[in-house]
């Protein structure tokens, strides 16, 4: 592969512009001024160099990108949503493999290197979803990263906890779980599952927790126990965590310093009116935050704006239209 010499771009993170060299698809060196005989020289000036984007958090399984329009049909209340989901799920052919690519390709072309996307587990699925978007994913160039997700609960929902275990057998990296108390009405003994398998298997952790108020932060401390006790700092994260934009500062200070401390991320969402969790207070504690789309043409659940955000620093890639609405 020739050399490209990108010059006169502004890259990230510094204060003037300079140029930046691309050797077999990876930044070289950046600098001002480079010198590279036989390159071929692209003139971005003015143009700003980003990082590679990351998608912190979307469900790829249940996109209906690149197909006919369908109107949203769930209503505002979580379990509507789950309901919705779950009955529509035949109907509108999820998940679909040629959906979730024209998604990656879309994603990729706009300057997205890396994506976690959280994959329905359950009896009725199995794991056709899992197979999908690996499918997918081998088309495109985008690092993509599965979560083992239990949308309509593990508890409560018989087969799930073994289907969840024969997905992280088959490679997936990551395990999610789905408010304990809201939705499997047993924090104690759903987080054992949870953290069970991906103590067993290696494997990190990312929570959807909408439970919000006083039950939300303490089940966040049942995580950050958890993720202390079994030594997964940096692999666990949270996803949504409303409750954290409903407590009172000193209940914020104490669990911000405490998902910090156990090395527990937060991955937030623009969903409908739903509080956001005090993104700058984290970011200070420091406690690690990024930021995800959650749906991406979606009629069977919660549907928001694109993620404009890179969720942790990645190696340089550049773009030259790296950021969409």
């Amino acid at each position: 592969m020739s050399d490209v010499l990108l010059r006169g771009g502004l890259p990230w993170g510094l204060r003037s512009p300079a140029d930046l060299l691309v050797r077999d698809g990876l930044i070289h060196e950046v600098g001002p001024g480079l010198d590279a005989p036989g390159a071929r020289v692209i003139d971005i000036t003015g143009q700003l160099v980003l990082p590679g984007l990351v998608e912190a958090h979307c469900h790829l399984d249940k996109t209906l990108y690149g197909g006919p329009w369908v109107p949203h049909s769930a209503d505002d209340t979580l379990a509507g949503r789950i309901g919705n989901d779950l009955g529509r799920r035949a109907e509108l052919g999820v998940p679909d493999t040629g959906r979730i690519t024209a998604l990656l390709e879309r994603m990729s072309a706009a300057g997205t290197t890396h994506v976690r996307t959280h994959t329905d587990i359950d009896p009725q699925v199995g794991l056709r979803g899992v197979e999908a978007v690996r499918e997918a994913a081998a088309r495109v160039p985008v690092e993509v990263r599965q979560v083992a997700f239990p949308q309509h609960g593990v508890l409560t929902n018989p087969g799930t906890a073994e289907l969840l275990e024969e997905a992280l057998k088959s490679g997936v990296e990551a395990v999610g779980g789905l408010d304990p108390a809201g939705i499997d009405r047993d924090p104690v003994r759903h987080l054992d599952v949870i953290f069970g398998l991906a103590e067993r298997y290696g494997a990190h952790v990312d929570i959807h927790l909408h439970d919000g108020g006083t039950l939300g932060g303490w089940e966040l401390e049942l995580i950050i126990e958890r993720t202390r006790t079994l030594g997964l700092g940096g692999r666990v994260a949270v996803s949504h965590a409303y409750a954290l934009g409903q407590l009172d500062e000193a209940a914020q200070d104490r669990l911000a310093q405490g998902l910090a401390e156990a090395g527990v991320a937060l991955v937030t969402a623009a969903v409908y009116n739903f509080p956001v969790p005090p993104v700058k207070k984290l970011r200070a504690a420091p406690a690690c935050s990024g930021c995800g789309a959650t749906g991406w043409r979606r009629a069977t659940g919660p549907t928001s704006s694109c993620c404009r955000a890179a969720a942790r620093r990645r190696p340089w890639s550049f773009t030259l239209r790296a950021l969409w609405s």
